[in-house]
């Protein structure tokens, strides 16, 4: 990060491009680590998915819209589900859960049932679009550090297949809604494993000082087995849970969890002569939004964990004769590169830094309502132009929202070609996870639509809101 005392105009290179972003030779190519399987320009330039362009796309669906190509969905959902379960048949098997506050709406739901993958859910909001997606219960988790009673009770009369919890409170809320309702409730610990993932503040989960989970090293996940071993006539312990973060690039982080989760697993079934038939590592796996990102491919990643936790429980706990099955959760790793976001450009506004800088702002259709990311996390991002060719030159240019905010933006440094105008479509790359579900009504502005393209057909999975919907809410 550029810094100077006297404040960011004064900072050297001001007004130039980041270190990671190179001066492209060709600014209407397309990077394949960025985009959908599907993506392609036409013999026009004009950006395809699932053999629609984008043109035609948003005569019908307008724009600011989320477009999520259905094949690549289930390619990533797939590839996750196959190269985690060879590698693990060996040490008990393996679970693939899809994130459901990623992105989750009734058709993505029956998507990763279909696919096979289990799924994790953090509210009785989610829970309800499982319900209605009729997704089975038992490949349901459901997470949360403050579960109400109303959400446990939905949850477990449902039937999910786990409940993680989260403090020694929601131990004894559980416990009472499963007495209540005359059930056993299948419980996981989440524990803190005091590991610093490489990856922002905000996302990192498995250092000490946060709100999530039970904390390892002062004891108190070992407390909490106990006091949920204290009421086994309606709890089911089974495992533990850990995850350290998201946006994760290497397996360094997950060799120090797991070493740390199968110590604390060996020691809880030693101690108290049980066996935990589960464990989950997490996941968070990392995701290409810039050319400066290198993420991993699944079967490494699948290989990499299979080998650590096969080496830490024979190291830690050779005594134990049922390894327990293993749960993973790509998070962002499969839809976050299956959508891209279509915007219309509206504004271009060249401004006269001084000292011999300038730089293009692009204003377009959307904005911090529909990708908050940038402006929450400092997150970068790609975007090209979509709905033609161009032979001009690169520009550098901001491309930025609509929204009464100066940290409104969308893009902060990208090429985009100096011929740009109004009119002209533009796509940002990479953004079906964290941006439909983070959206919001800012400035009364209604949420855009979610359409996903397969095979040359379109299909609205969630419709654009419309100021009638915001006027709705308004009842006074």
């Amino acid at each position: 990060m550029r810094a100077h005392e006297a404040g960011a105009l004064h900072a050297e290179g001001y007004g130039g491009p980041p270190i990671w972003l190179p001066h492209p030779v060709d600014v209407m190519e397309l990077l394949p680590e960025l985009w959908s399987a599907t993506v392609a320009r036409d013999p026009a330039g004009r950006l395809t998915v699932g053999g629609v362009d984008v043109v035609s796309l948003a005569a019908e669906v307008g724009t600011a819209a989320y477009v999520l190509d259905e094949e690549d969905f289930r390619m990533r959902c797939r590839a996750y589900r196959e190269e985690f379960t060879g590698p693990f048949e060996r040490i008990g098997g393996a679970d693939v859960f899809y994130a459901g506050k990623a992105f989750l709406c009734t058709a993505v739901a029956r998507w990763v049932a279909q696919e096979g993958l289990n799924l994790d859910v953090c509210t009785g909001g989610e829970l309800a679009v499982a319900q209605r997606a009729q997704f089975p219960a038992e490949r349901i988790g459901l997470h949360g550090n403050n579960k109400s009673v109303a959400e446990i009770e939905q949850a477990l009369t449902y039937g999910v297949g786990r409940v993680v919890v989260d403090s020694l409170d929601e131990v004894e809320r559980v416990a009472a809604a499963a007495a209540r309702l005359g059930v056993v409730a299948p419980v996981m610990i989440r524990v803190t494993v005091g590991v610093e993932a490489h990856t922002h503040e905000f996302i990192a989960t498995g250092h000490e000082d946060q709100k999530f989970g039970f904390s390892l090293q002062s004891g108190a996940a070992a407390a909490a087995a106990e006091a949920i071993l204290r009421h086994r006539d309606v709890l089911d312990l089974r495992g533990l849970h850990s995850h350290i973060g998201s946006q994760i690039f290497d397996t360094s982080g997950f060799e120090l969890s797991a070493r740390r989760l199968v110590l604390l697993h060996a020691q809880i079934c030693r101690r108290h002569g049980i066996r935990m038939p589960e464990i989950d590592l997490g996941g968070g796996f990392g995701i290409a939004y810039t050319s400066q990102h290198t993420p991993l491919d699944p079967a490494h990643l699948g290989n990499q964990l299979a080998q650590i936790v096969e080496r830490e429980f024979a190291t830690i706990a050779p005594d134990l004769t049922h390894w327990p099955r293993v749960s993973i959760e790509p998070g962002r790793a499969i839809v976050g590169p299956s959508t891209f976001t279509l915007y219309e450009v509206g504004t271009i506004k060249d401004v006269d830094l001084g000292d011999g800088h300038s730089r293009t702002y692009v204003s377009v259709d959307g904005g911090m309502s529909d990708n908050i990311r940038p402006a929450l996390y400092e997150a970068d991002y790609s975007c090209t132009l979509a709905s033609r060719s161009s032979a001009a030159p690169p520009r550098l240019s901001r491309v930025v929202g609509r929204h009464c905010e100066s940290g409104d933006v969308v893009v902060m440094d990208e090429y985009l070609p100096a011929d740009l105008r109004l009119g002209d479509l533009i796509a940002v790359p990479a953004t079906g996870a964290y941006c439909r579900s983070l959206s919001s009504q800012y400035n009364h502005t209604p949420r855009p639509p979610v359409v996903s393209v397969r095979d040359g057909v379109v299909t609205t999975l969630l419709r654009r809101e419309t100021i009638e919907d915001l006027l709705a809410l308004d009842v006074g």
